[in-house]
């Protein structure tokens, strides 16, 4: 699991990029604290070959689960 709360863009995606390049999982899950970082690494994951699901939580919160397509 990745806690990119609390960081500003592009911190959130570099993190996902260099778990992604490093272990190559199969299902990554990510928190974050903003609606640019769910946009920004969504969009980086699709195009890494992962599908996204987005889970509010609450205090503005999110959960993103990602599944290698």
């Amino acid at each position: 699991m990745i806690d990119a709360r609390c960081l500003a863009c592009p911190l959130p995606v570099i993190q996902v990029q260099r778990a992604i390049e490093k272990n190559h999982p199969a299902t990554l899950e990510v928190l974050v604290d903003n609606n640019p970082a769910v946009q920004n690494v969504t969009r980086f994951a699709n195009h890494s070959g992962y599908t996204v699901t987005v889970k509010p939580l609450e205090d503005d919160e999110f959960s993103l689960t990602l599944t290698k397509a």
